[in-house]
């Protein structure tokens, strides 16, 4: 049940992105533009995600569990880290210079950008660096 779920979520999550224009890397990219031909239309994506998503949070923090019967996992951290600046700095740099976040860039990819292939390929190579760094940090704080 679980991952039907999953694929019914995945798959509203990604007509989502495809008719908002999130997919496309030349609407973001003109979202980002605000010194130039700014295009504000995914300001109003992002109002809309942000207002359903503040609703889905209050409902989800009463529940001990899921709709489906799981524990309910919610992030609840609040400190700001310099771990977290540089990783979001880095994500920011990434959408700007090719238009893709990760949500979108797999959406792409699915409907046949050679760009998004690219971006997805970059992506999962950055993710291995990383898991790299996590486990040597990690054997060096159990040596």
């Amino acid at each position: 049940m679980g991952l039907i779920a999953a694929l019914i979520s995945g798959l509203i999550f990604g007509v989502g992105l495809m008719i908002s224009g999130m997919a496309n890397p030349a609407k973001v990219l003109g979202f980002l533009d605000i010194s130039g031909r700014w295009d504000p239309s995914l300001a109003f994506v992002m109002a809309g995600a942000i207002a359903i998503g503040s609703i889905a949070f209050l409902f989800a923090k009463r529940r001990k569990k899921s709709l489906l019967g799981l524990p309910m996992q919610i992030p609840v951290s609040t400190n700001v880290t310099v771990r977290l600046v540089l990783g979001s700095a880095v994500f920011g740099v990434g959408w700007g210079l090719a238009g893709f976040c990760p949500g979108p860039a797999l959406v792409a990819m699915g409907a046949g950008f050679p760009k998004a292939w690219c971006f997805v390929a970059a992506m999962v190579a950055g993710m291995v660096v990383f898991e790299i760094l996590e486990r040597v940090k990690q054997n060096r704080q159990h040596a």
